[in-house]
């Protein structure tokens, strides 16, 4: 009994008599005279040092333990991954909250504010009232009450805007992207002094909060505070749900695992409809997925931290290889690595913390653009295609409106599975077009962009309704698949593009840049007042733009640096989402 309880802490079984952790001393010799699976370390064996392979993984102690890819990594990646689908739920439930109504059938404007009905005179889409002053002639007003018969209470019935029905969505819909901007830089920098998974917990417990209040407040402003900090939340649990699992996986897996974080953001738009089409009111769907949230609040115990951060941004170097054991030993006792656990654990990751807190040369952001000129023009390419990618991406989501509101459902589901054939795809090239990957995602996008522009001739030709939705859904969806195809393989690979010490620094820059571009995406559909063929070719025109430039696009050659090399933390990987 003594053994197997040393086996799972590695702690004496003695009472101690102050609230203290044990010294480094007493800890190792706890482990090491009481784990008969570890391994034996040799007088002349050099302790592991951080070296980095050719992707750019750190091949040090804790990888040794973890391994690239193992059940372990499998449970901690499907529990991360559940915070897309959120994510995706607040992005789009906008289309289910706010759907479009019909003048006359739906809804009526209240004239009685303005007199006697027989004095006053209504438009049809019942938005303004002619009122009839008798000798002092007529004057336009604008319905601000109306009367309405159908049967779902959406956002725009509760406010009285459904005259305003497309500028209430791209308003409330820029709070959101602008939570996003915000939520990604602030959870960069919050990641120098809290863990990933502290700020992953935070996330979800504010989501919480913000979800409940969006379904009781029923003031204009406070829906659009509360919506920008709902989506600075969810930025918070995928900038730090990325960080972890880029830490524990490596090689193949790895980017793998970055390929197809955008899978459960598809998922989350095809269950979307299911929870949102039987509501009786736009508060019912937020009740929905607040309670949803609270599978993830389920899962936090077993959701893991970053073992290195713990490791190097620990202040006490104790608790910190107290934790980082910690970590490892679960993993390991999970994946069946026993045996790739050293006697001399702690000594090693004492080692390799000194060896992180080693002080590096800073990167700035000019840095970047200080090298050659060909190099320049890459990252110009890589900042224009992403920004016009989540514009894109963004903007057809919302397109859907267009296609009418009796098929929002199928329109809905159509789009998340485009985003995850485009996902599954993005991982077919990276893995088997390694070379000319960026080639086949950009002239992908192209030929898309190319056949989706032609809608706005279709739309001259008089066709059978039927055959023009679905042209239109096609001519939405390819578009959408080829953009998620490219967006999910540059933020996979950007660190491809740059030496690795320059990683971090691009990666924020880029998605910064992107974030802020993708602001206007909302603003972008108001087009389809004029026309929806014209809207949508706006969006394809920049699915073409973003493919050039992704054509443009060429892997750096990959250097392997030299033996003993200080660990380069995976912070490129931060920001992304």
């Amino acid at each position: 009994m003594k053994e197997e309880n040393l086996y799972h802490g590695w702690m004496p079984d003695i009472r101690r008599h102050v609230p203290v952790p044990l010294d480094l001393g007493h800890m190792a010799h706890s482990f090491t005279c009481t784990d008969p699976k570890a391994n034996d370390v040799s007088p002349q064996t050099p302790p592991r040092k951080a070296n980095k392979t050719e992707d750019g993984s750190d091949d040090d102690v804790i990888t040794h333990i973890l391994g690239d890819f193992g059940p372990w990594q499998l449970r901690s990646l499907l529990i991360l991954f559940l915070c897309k689908i959120p994510a995706a739920w607040f992005m789009a439930c906008i289309l289910f909250t706010a759907p479009d109504l019909y003048p006359e059938e739906e809804y009526k404007c209240d004239a009685r504010a303005f007199g006697p009905e027989v004095n006053s005179t209504v438009s049809l889409d019942h938005c303004y009232v002619m009122v009839n002053y008798g000798e002092s002639g007529y004057a336009m007003r604008q319905c601000r009450k109306f009367l309405y018969t159908t049967g779902f209470h959406s956002l725009t019935m509760e406010f009285d805007l459904v005259c305003l029905c497309d500028f209430f969505v791209a308003w409330s819909q820029y709070w959101h992207l602008f939570g996003l901007l915000i939520g990604g830089v602030a959870a960069t920098k919050l990641m120098r002094v809290l863990s990933p998974r502290q700020i992953y917990a935070t996330g979800i417990w504010c989501l919480l909060m913000c979800s409940l209040l969006m379904g009781l407040v029923k003031d204009f402003s406070l829906h659009c505070g509360l919506r920008c900090l709902a989506a600075v939340s969810c930025c918070f649990m995928i900038t730090s749900g990325l960080y972890i699992f880029s830490d524990i996986t490596a090689g193949k897996y790895r980017v793998g695992a970055l390929l197809l974080y955008d899978c459960f953001w598809a998922v989350g738009l095809i269950l979307l409809p299911g929870m949102a089409s039987g509501a009786p009111s736009w508060q019912h769907i937020y009740l929905g997925v607040t309670l949803s949230l609270l599978v993830i609040v389920f899962l936090l115990p077993w959701t893991p931290d970053s073992p290195r951060w713990q490791l190097q941004h620990t202040k006490e170097a104790q608790l910190a290889i107290e934790r980082t054991v910690g970590i490892l030993l679960e993993a390991a006792r999970t994946n069946g690595r026993m045996h790739k656990v050293s006697k001399e654990l702690p000594q090693l990751l004492e080692q390799l913390r000194e060896m992180m807190l080693e002080p590096m040369p800073a990167v700035h952001w000019m840095h970047l653009w200080m090298g050659q000129r060909k190099s320049t023009f890459h990252l110009v390419a890589v900042h224009m295609a992403l920004a016009t990618f989540m514009v894109v991406n963004t903007g057809l989501l919302l397109h859907v409106r267009s296609f009418g509101r009796e098929h929002l459902v199928s329109n809905t589901l159509a789009m998340g599975l485009a985003e995850m054939l485009g996902c599954f795809l993005a991982l077919h090239l990276t893995f088997n077009q390694s070379e000319r990957k960026w080639q086949w995602a950009g002239g992908f996008a192209i030929v898309v962009g190319c056949i989706g522009s032609i809608c706005w001739f279709l739309a001259e030709g008089n066709m059978p309704e039927v055959y023009g939705l679905t042209m239109g859904l096609l001519m939405a969806s390819l578009p959408q698949a080829a953009v998620a195809c490219a967006q999910s393989m540059i933020m996979a690979c950007l660190g491809e593009l740059v030496p690795m010490e320059q990683r971090s620094c691009l990666s924020f820059s880029a998605v910064t840049w992107a974030r802020v571009w993708q602001l206007s995406a909302s603003f972008l559909t108001l087009l389809r007042q004029v026309s929806p063929a014209l809207s949508l070719s706006a969006f394809c025109l920049l699915a073409i733009l973003g493919g050039l430039c992704t054509c443009c696009l060429v892997t750096r050659d990959k250097e392997q640096p030299p033996v003993g090399a200080a660990v380069n933390k995976r912070q490129q990987l931060i920001g992304f989402t």
